[in-house]
């Protein structure tokens, strides 16, 4: 950037599907919004293939395409693209002060955090290399794929528990994988899964590898090698698919000590809204979301930080001039 510090009405940190819809709806009510892109533009869907829950798509669509056009769509109605890091946020006072790894300052009169969450992963070489080919960490987004197939459930907390019993709406049968004798997840959530005739469970065993083919060109999941974690030995199941699901860490490091979490490091907003408790500074998308977190969830969430930034900028635009109004006011000023 040519200019540091520079002033901005709205900042959006990160480009996932919240990101680009805050984005667009901020570029609409005539915000000028720069969205700050950050590590992995685009969020978890660049490393989704197919996707056919998102609305408006007929035909199965590609994650990456997806992320793609809605930056375009951003550009198109006139956001700025910075593709930067925030290594820090000063939350303290409007303007809110951003540092870029750049070592550029954005000055910002409201911002938005779209920082998503990762999965987390176990860390094997052959589940990256097979993720988007078999390996998901979304069995809400995924699962369809498997209809009338084998799966493998890694894990034993809630997480776990609740992707397995998802998917045999799909699957033929479902392995859970789980290192210790016994689940973390309720009591509730564990007697449907031991009720349940399509899931099997594996106990005192982890993933050793994650075992697939190539051939035609493409590459798909054939079985799971497991390791009992007592004795060592190694036995393997056959697998079309293994859903990793040992939790989700949000991206939410950066404003820690600044903005209030809950449980998992998720960042806390008010019910019904995106606003954090701190004036100005709204939470859209899997950063505050630990229930659903959907592509098309995450955008709604946008929409909403947007439309609310807006309401709050139209505020706080009317005092400036001595002429205060009230937050119902606020609505009907160019906002929608």
């Amino acid at each position: 950037m040519s200019i540091s510090p520079r002033t901005v009405r709205v900042a959006v940190i990160g480009s996932g599907p919240a990101g680009w819809t805050a984005a667009i709806y901020a570029a609409r009510a005539s915000l000028n919004p720069v969205v700050i892109a950050g590590i992995q533009p685009g969020g978890q869907l660049t490393i989704t293939t197919d996707v056919e829950n998102y609305p408006g798509f007929a035909e199965t669509i590609q994650g990456p395409w997806l992320m793609e056009q809605m930056e375009a769509q951003a550009r198109h109605v006139g956001t700025e693209v910075i593709h930067d890091i925030v290594t820090r946020a000063d939350l303290s006072a409007r303007p809110f002060r951003l540092t870029l790894d750049s070592g550029g300052e954005i000055l910002a009169e409201t911002v938005i955090i779209s920082t998503g969450a990762q999965a987390k992963w176990l860390g094997l070489e052959s589940e990256a290399k097979y993720q988007g080919f078999g390996v998901s960490a979304c069995a809400t987004c995924d699962g369809f794929f498997y209809r009338g197939k084998q799966v493998v459930v890694v894990g034993g907390g809630n997480t776990a528990v609740e992707e397995a019993l998802f998917l045999t709406n799909f699957a033929s049968k479902v392995t859970v994988v789980h290192r210790r004798d016994e689940f973390r997840a309720e009591k509730i959530l564990q007697d449907r899964l031991f009720a349940h005739p399509k899931i099997e469970v594996i106990w005192n065993h982890a993933v050793d590898e994650i075992l697939g083919v190539t051939e035609n060109g493409g590459s798909n999941v054939v079985g799971v090698r497991l390791k009992d974690v007592g004795t060592g030995a190694t036995r393997q199941i056959d697998a079309d698919g293994v859903f990793i699901a040992i939790g989700h860490a949000p991206s939410s490091e950066l404003f820690a000590g600044q903005l209030q979490t809950k449980t998992g490091g998720y960042l806390v907003v008010k019910p019904g809204t995106t606003s954090t408790a701190v004036e100005g500074v709204y939470a859209a998308g899997d950063v505050t979301d630990d229930v659903y977190r959907q592509a098309v969830t995450a955008a709604g969430m946008g929409c909403m930080a947007a439309l609310e930034a807006a309401r709050f900028l139209a505020e706080e635009d009317h005092k400036a001039a001595g002429h205060p109004i009230s937050h119902k006011q606020a609505e009907k000023i160019g906002v929608w």
